[in-house]
């Protein structure tokens, strides 16, 4: 590991993030942008009334019914390359494995409102969320596809409880809405060709604006075993795989599916 990669953990470990100016070259972003693009609009078009209501994202980017296999076989050929990678292996050491990806857009209800969460709300009531921000590792690798106002972190919170400001703001508790500005909130605007990582289970919340369209690629540690989060059809191929020059975070994934359906869960 280079001290570049070091000092990248170093700062992941004690902030939940890290951002990498300029990570990616502009042509690489136009013809990741291209293949993202072509998966938004057919979504778009398959999805118009919650698209038009309520969605600030979708998932699956790499499935197989808005993509040709040319097409997933880019993003897979993206997400395996080492310039990916490096940043994967820089955060989490034990056999990482590919969970998902999304894509995050603005929504078109002027009525939602950017929000403070933890990813593992949704999953998992307040005392399991105590445990879990502790105990897994789930992270997302941001490559924003057009300059945007980013992301709004509480540095920090992967390893730590929310403050009362926080409980409160991130509950819509006591008069607070979800939306509302946190004390310790720090700004992180993104341009197409950086790279942000961060932990999904510290306080965060993306910004809406500008030209919003933000790929995410979420990667989490083998021993914690999300196996049964992923979605098969978001995998490669097994003739896809043999393509890859590093498979090993598909793989990872493949192993723990296949335990998992042994078990016969």
């Amino acid at each position: 590991m280079t001290n570049k990669h070091i000092q990248l953990t170093s700062q992941y470990n004690e902030l939940g993030y890290f951002v990498v100016r300029d990570y990616f070259p502009q042509s690489e972003i136009k013809a990741l942008r291209q293949v993202v693009q072509t998966f938004h609009r057919a979504w778009i078009a398959d999805n118009q009334t919650f698209y038009k209501q309520e969605a600030f994202n979708s998932s699956v980017i790499t499935g197989n019914i808005y993509l040709s296999d040319n097409e997933r076989m880019a993003l897979f050929e993206f997400i395996s390359s080492t310039k990916v990678m490096d940043m994967v292996n820089a955060v989490i050491a034990n056999k990482p494995a590919f969970m998902n990806t999304q894509l995050f857009f603005n929504p078109v209800n002027p009525c939602l409102k950017d929000f403070w969460h933890r990813d593992c709300q949704y999953d998992h009531d307040i005392d399991i969320q105590k445990q879990v921000i502790h105990d897994t590792q789930v992270v997302h690798l941001r490559v924003p596809l057009f300059d945007e106002l980013g992301m709004e972190m509480v540095p920090g919170t992967h390893k730590r409880w929310d403050n009362e400001e926080e409980f409160n703001v991130r509950q819509e508790i006591n008069g607070h809405e979800s939306s509302d500005a946190l004390s310790l909130g720090e700004k992180i605007p993104l341009k197409a060709g950086d790279l942000l990582v961060f932990s999904a289970d510290m306080i965060h919340r993306g910004l809406y604006g500008l030209d919003r369209l933000a790929l995410d690629i979420l990667v989490f540690d083998s021993q914690a075993d999300f196996g049964d989060y992923v979605d098969e059809q978001c995998l490669p191929s097994t003739n896809m795989l043999k393509q890859l020059a590093d498979p090993s975070l598909f793989l990872n994934t493949m192993t723990l599916k296949s335990i998992l359906c042994h078990e016969g869960i």
